[in-house]
């Protein structure tokens, strides 16, 4: 069984970065497309970035292209995402997954990501 488990999260301000980390346990994690989800408070959880397993292709939801990058470090079985420009509305619970549903691990605990002045 996989297990997630995320980092990196905190209080920003506006216009600032974090680096999301997620640490799978498993060999699978190598084997899959990976992508990062948001929970914004009141909201269901949605995905928001993709990459396939051997990085070769990347893909983000318009609210947040050009400003985060997702990687991954297969040989680590770490997910990352880069978040540059954050803005208020980045602020929510992230975490990381297999980018199919039929993939899907048990989710982590997730990583609480504040955008505040």
């Amino acid at each position: 069984q996989v297990q997630l488990v995320e980092s990196g999260g905190g209080l920003v301000q506006p216009g600032g970065s974090l680096r999301l980390s997620c640490s799978a346990s498993g060999s699978i994690f190598s084997i899959y497309a990976m992508g990062w989800y948001r929970q914004a408070p009141g909201n269901k959880r949605d995905l928001i970035a993709t990459i396939t397993s051997d990085s070769g292709s990347t893909s983000y939801v318009p609210s947040v292209k050009g400003r985060f990058t997702i990687s991954r470090d297969n040989a680590k079985n770490i997910l990352y995402l880069q978040m540059n420009g954050l803005k208020p509305e980045d602020t929510g619970v992230y975490y990381c997954n297999a980018a199919a549903a039929s993939r899907r691990a048990d989710w982590g605990q997730g990583t609480q990501v504040t955008v505040s002045s």
